[in-house]
C-alpha cells in the first residue's frame, strides 16, 4: 500500500468512501463504528507509550501491539460495505478471540480476587488501560447497533478485548506497585 496524499478533498461535502468506492454520509452508522474502533486503537497507542515506563511493559506491550493490528483489520472490515471487497481483506477471526482469552487467563491468575468494583486509576498505564476499555465498550455498542451479521465475530472480539483491557489495567497497577482504587459506596 502506498499513500501519496493525505488530503483528497473527497470528504469536503460531508461524505466519504467505503472500501469498494460506495459513497456514504460521514454520519453513517458504519463510519461511526470504524471511527470508534480507530479511537480504541489510538487510545491503545497511549497505553503502549505509558507501558514504556511500566514494569508491566515488557509483557503487555507486545500484546497491545498485536491487538492494534487486529483492530486495524476489524476497522477495514467495517469500512468494506461490499461483500466482494470484504472477502479480500484480513479479518478478525475466532483464533484472535481465543488468544485474548489465553492472555486474560494467564494474567488474571496473578491478580487478587475482587471484592468491589475497580475505579479507573492505579498509575498511568492502568489508567490508560481503563480509558481504552471504556472506548472499546462504546465501539462494541455501536457495532451491535449496526446489526451487520458480517461483524458478529468483531462484536465478540470487542467484548473480549474490553475484558482483557480491564485485566491488563489491574495487572499493570499491581506490577507497578500502585494501589488499585476500589469503589467504596459508603464514602459517597
Amino acid at each position: 500500500m502506498r499513500i501519496d496524499k493525505v488530503y483528497t478533498r473527497g470528504g469536503d461535502q460531508g461524505e466519504t468512501s467505503l472500501i469498494g468506492g460506495a459513497r456514504v454520509p460521514k454520519s453513517d452508522a458504519r463510519i461511526e463504528c470504524y471511527g470508534t474502533v480507530d479511537e480504541v486503537n489510538a487510545t491503545l497507542g497511549l497505553v503502549r507509550t505509558s507501558l514504556r515506563d511500566s514494569t508491566a511493559g515488557p509483557h503487555l506491550s507486545p500484546i497491545i501491539h498485536r491487538v492494534q493490528q487486529e483492530l486495524f483489520n476489524f476497522g477495514a472490515e467495517l469500512a468494506a460495505g461490499d461483500p466482494e471487497w470484504l472477502a479480500k481483506l484480513p479479518r478478525v477471526e475466532p483464533r484472535h478471540i481465543e488468544q485474548l482469552e489465553r492472555d486474560i487467563d494467564a494474567i488474571n491468575d496473578d491478580l487478587p480476587k475482587l471484592k468491589s468494583f475497580v475505579l479507573p486509576g492505579g498509575g498511568w498505564a492502568s489508567s490508560y488501560f481503563h480509558l481504552a476499555r471504556t472506548v472499546c465498550r462504546r465501539a462494541e455498542r455501536l457495532v451491535v447497533a449496526l446489526g451487520d451479521p458480517a461483524a458478529a465475530t468483531g462484536v465478540q472480539y470487542l467484548n473480549r478485548l474490553s475484558d482483557a483491557l480491564f485485566v491488563f489495567g489491574r495487572w499493570a497497577a499491581l506490577q507497578d506497585g500502585e494501589p488499585e482504587p476500589l469503589w467504596e459506596p459508603e464514602k459517597t
